[in-house]
């Protein structure tokens, strides 16, 4: 059965009436946004300011920056290893925030993952200025085996060689879940209950299969998925929030939401923590509250701007080093934004609109990375509305939605900076990558470092002509290549 929205008058039951049909056959927010969303083909005129709230909250943040750049980070709790639970509620301005929920007790404030793994924790806190507590290094530096320590367990010789000396960089050991998105969706659709019925009903489908390799990992990694549905609703009760139930408004939708992603970056450092698709799914609710009129849209723009507020403080302790790699601190909090369903209607919606106008509002910004899904067949007031954001705030990125969507479908979103996944049906490992330049030269040179002089990869003769000849340089080159494809396999 699909979900459907029921307009009128509100009951006790109505958020059942919303969003509770059809969760039984499955988990399907895209079924729901499908039934559900105005595809909207107006001009931008409808768009409300920033607000004096909206501008207090942003000011008081704001007024942190200057020195969280002159220190590198503005402050580190070096003693509690995140998770989430393990911070008391932080609040940037109690009184006028309208979406609350911060990674740890203060704005700007980092929190230390050493699950990931402690040598990454520790010099990320000496590079300005921190030590680890000295408990926290006892116990993942004696009892807790990290992340960190089990992938280079699981290096070959070669693989530790490639990485030690720069011909591979990016490699899973520090951030091994980079490229994550969860559907943080179904928190707002179906309540922290309801997700945890579900698991439960998946992990008792197991109970009577043989109990092989995958089997147990699978009935272990739905336990882990329960205790952390059951984590995020005790994380959001001390908000205030009751995310056990499917949200029954608009603010409870963007609030429920926001809590679900809050809940992955209390936990998960992950080199890109994307946010997903969430504009036109947000468009139902809010619409539905502009047509029963418990909504305007000045307060409709404030909850989107204090949404992306909270997006633009997302913060990790990471080392200079993986800084000066990226060009900053980046998160890549990407937001795909727009494209078209596979049935021919545009996805955008207002709320399209409302995420582009926080550029305005809050002024540009990298984080989040809004991200237009570009296809010839948006309406037309859209696209110009997109061009003139990008040349008054360069601050939007594009993909073709044209080539996208025929690969994962009309509910994708961009996985860090532009790698597209169906959003909450896959996953992606981050990616190595090849210092080309430099297996260049290991192919120039026989496979020897030419900064040490190491043999790197297995012998092979050096080009000693005086000239290169292309024909002999392509040989070596693709057998460089070759190593590496097979050390990485």
């Amino acid at each position: 059965m699909t979900a459907t929205v029921t307009a009128g008058p509100r009951t006790t039951d109505a958020w059942r009436r919303f969003a509770g049909t059809g969760w039984r056959e499955g988990v399907d927010v895209r079924d729901f946004i499908q039934a559900n969303y105005t595809p909207y083909e107006g001009d931008a005129s409808f768009l409300a300011g920033p607000t004096d709230r909206t501008r207090a909250v942003w000011e008081k943040v704001s007024a942190l920056f200057p020195e969280e750049r002159r220190r590198g980070v503005l402050d580190v709790d070096t003693a509690t290893p995140s998770t989430i639970t393990s911070h008391a509620p932080g609040y940037i301005d109690r009184d006028r925030e309208l979406i609350v929920g911060l990674q740890t007790d203060a704005p700007l404030k980092r929190a230390i993952m050493p699950n990931g793994g402690l040598r990454m924790v520790e010099n990320g806190l000496r590079a300005y200025g921190y030590e680890a507590d000295p408990f926290v290094s006892k116990v993942f530096g004696t009892y807790r085996k990290t992340h960190n320590d089990g992938v280079f367990d699981a290096y070959t010789p070669a693989m530790r060689t490639a990485r030690r000396v720069g011909i591979i960089t990016g490699l899973p050991d520090a951030y091994g879940r980079g490229r994550i998105i969860g559907d943080y969706r179904r928190v707002a659709l179906y309540g922290t209950d309801r997700l945890i019925e579900a698991k439960r009903a998946e992990r008792a489908l197991l109970d009577a299969r043989p109990s092989t390799e995958h089997v147990i990992r699978d009935r272990e990694e739905l336990a882990e998925q329960i205790r952390a549905l059951g984590e995020l609703t005790r994380m959001a009760a001390t908000y205030g929030c009751d995310v056990s139930r499917p949200a029954a408004t608009a603010h409870e939708a963007v609030q429920w939401l926001y809590l679900g992603y809050l809940a992955a970056v209390k936990e998960q450092n992950g080199a890109a923590m994307s946010l997903g698709r969430t504009s036109t799914f947000l468009d139902v609710y809010l619409q539905r509250d502009l047509d029963e009129g418990t909504l305007d849209e000045t307060r409709a723009q404030e909850l989107v701007d204090d949404f992306v507020i909270k997006l633009r403080i997302v913060r990790f302790l990471r080392t200079p080093e993986y800084d000066a790699l990226f060009s900053g601190d980046p998160t890549w909090v990407t937001e795909s934004i727009g494209g078209i369903g596979a049935d021919g209607r545009p996805l955008v919606t207002r709320t399209s609109f409302r995420f582009l106008r926080t550029l305005y509002n809050l002024g540009p910004a990298p984080e989040p990375n809004l991200t237009v899904l570009w296809s010839p067949r948006l309406p037309p007031a859209f696209k110009e509305f997109c061009a003139q954001v990008s040349i008054d705030t360069s601050a939007v990125q594009y993909e073709s939605d044209e080539l996208l969507r025929p690969r994962t479908g009309d509910d994708t979103a961009i996985a860090c900076c532009v790698s597209a996944m169906a959003v909450g049906r896959q996953m992606q490992f981050f990616g190595a990558r090849v210092n080309l330049a430099k297996a260049l030269l290991y192919a120039i040179n026989g496979g020897r470092d030419e900064m040490t002089g190491e043999q790197v990869t297995p012998e092979m003769p050096a080009l000693t002509g005086e000239y290169l000849d292309y024909e002999e340089l392509s040989a070596a080159y693709d057998r460089v290549l070759d190593w590496l494809a097979r050390t990485y396999v």
